[in-house]
């Protein structure tokens, strides 16, 4: 018989208090859930019953709706999805590409007025999306870039996420220098150095970069709509605003079949890559 024992773990005395806490806490999560849950709901529910019956769930199921949705507004619904995943991709690689350099500078080199720009980058977060809104689109209207996705690309590329820079910026810091310093006695120069020693490291910093401006770009309305306007090139939000005609004869059952379709590539994403957000998050550097 060993002499070691394996001591019990001590259990969690439920108080009062405790209990008030977990019930408190079911009952945000249920408010917080029960709109997704009806959404779902009606989503495979008449057209007659998604407003007028107060059951959550339907008299018989009702598949139609995302036949309906998928090709009831003139164009197969998968154009829309493609389009959003075209602009999401092409934003996530602008902002990886121009944020993690942009990044490298302020954190590994030494250059003129480093302190200051920082600042100043730092400044545009608080500056409201909407004040630079008219001038922007004064812009690349002049530039012959209306109803395209250049609008919303072209910045990604020229490190305009100012928050990402800033993670990336406190993630490099923790990485050792000494890493630097032996790749320059190996004759590395800044960008072989930032490509074959910060950048392996930088990965968890990346892909929470890379989930934000996925999700962002893809739930984004307000710039879509500004920019776009054939019905071959609209997004997914823009589609979804499509349902709801004017006229009050709104496609609800097709637009929320089509909203569920629409939600699965982010919370998809969102749960495969949830321990890398949370770790680029909150780590700085090195473990």
């Amino acid at each position: 018989m060993s002499g070691t024992t394996t001591a019990a773990r001590p259990r969690t005395r439920l108080t009062p208090r405790r209990l008030v806490l977990h019930v408190v806490l079911a009952a945000l999560a249920v408010a917080m859930l029960y709109p997704l849950v009806w959404m779902l709901a009606s989503s495979v529910k008449p057209e007659n019953e998604i407003f007028a019956s107060r059951s959550l769930l339907p008299s018989h199921v009702e598949f139609a709706n995302y036949a309906d949705g998928w090709t009831g507004l003139g164009t197969s619904f998968g154009v829309f999805l493609g389009n959003s995943a075209l602009l999401a991709a092409l934003s996530i690689v602008g902002n990886l590409l121009s944020c993690s350099l942009v990044a490298y500078a302020f954190a590994r080199l030494e250059f003129a007025g480093r302190r200051l720009f920082f600042a100043i980058m730092m400044g545009t977060l608080m500056l409201p999306q909407h004040v630079v809104l008219v001038p922007q689109y004064i812009l690349f209207v002049k530039m012959g870039a209306a109803d395209t996705m250049l609008p919303m690309v072209l910045p990604k590329f020229l490190a305009v996420d100012a928050f990402f820079i800033f993670l990336m910026v406190q993630f490099m810091r923790g990485i050792p220098r000494e890493m630097d310093e032996a790749a320059m006695v190996d004759g590395a120069g800044p960008w072989r150095i930032y490509r074959s020693v910060v950048l392996p490291q930088l990965r968890p910093a990346l892909v929470t970069a890379a989930i934000f401006t996925f999700i962002w770009t893809w739930n984004d309305f307000f710039t879509q709509l500004l920019y776009l306007s054939s019905p071959s090139k609209l997004t997914v939000p823009l589609a979804l605003q499509m349902f709801l005609a004017d006229s009050g004869q709104s496609s609800w059952g097709a637009m929320f079949a089509m909203t569920t379709v629409s939600l699965l590539p982010v919370v998809l994403v969102f749960v495969a890559f949830q321990k890398l957000i949370v770790e680029g998050a909150s780590t700085s550097g090195m473990k």
